[in-house]
């Protein structure tokens, strides 16, 4: 049986929160490892640009982009209701997170390539991203509702690559809900499973 091809990397972050799609969706796919310093040419030829995850359905489509492969998978099969009617409201936090939390991360782990700044400052710019989530943690267990939904899955995993810059500041810091979503998401059986090596 023909099945959909699904082009990641294991520790990506935008790879995981595809992955976690999926999952949910219980699609079936066949996972292809790539070497983020030996791309192979059949990846390139697909996705010119070079940058995971790309998925390619049954029927040829390739999907470049980690937030249409999430809305791919669960459009058809959405058992839990992730995708919430909230007038675009997860959307725009998670646009928030891509667009500008994400060039901070960046520059907060790799702050050698960017001396301009103190690792110290790109984290400081950081936690003002952190401060809206934690505070919107505050009144319930996750981000924008009662239970789990797309924002959460969407937004997770970089919190995550947050965390693991520095653990031991991370773990003494003020965000107290967000490090129990964290814990709580990444204690669950499906990131467990989708973290899996092949």
């Amino acid at each position: 049986m023909i099945k959909p091809k699904l082009y990641t990397y294991r520790r990506c972050p935008f790879a995981i929160r595809s992955r976690l799609a999926l999952y949910q969706a219980k699609i079936d796919y066949d996972a292809v490892e790539i070497s983020l310093k030996n791309k192979s040419s059949e990846f390139l030829t697909l996705s010119p640009k070079g940058t995971v995850p790309v998925l390619v359905d049954i029927n040829g489509i390739i999907i470049e982009e980690s937030l249409e492969i999430m809305l791919w998978a669960l459009s058809r099969s959405d058992p839990e209701s992730w995708i919430l009617n909230d007038n675009n409201l997860s959307r725009e936090l998670i646009d928030e997170n891509d667009l500008n939390f994400k060039k901070n991360l960046d520059k907060y782990k790799y702050s050698d390539r960017f001396p301009e700044y103190s690792k110290e400052y790109y984290r400081s710019q950081c936690e003002k991203f952190l401060n809206v989530l934690n505070e919107k943690l505050q009144s319930k267990n996750f981000l924008m509702t009662e239970r789990l939904s797309i924002a959460d899955i969407a937004i997770f995993p970089f919190i995550r690559q947050f965390y693991l810059v520095d653990k031991e500041w991370f773990l003494k810091s003020k965000y107290q809900a967000l490090k129990k979503w964290l814990k709580g998401l990444i204690d669950t059986k499906m990131f467990q499973d989708i973290m899996k090596k092949n």
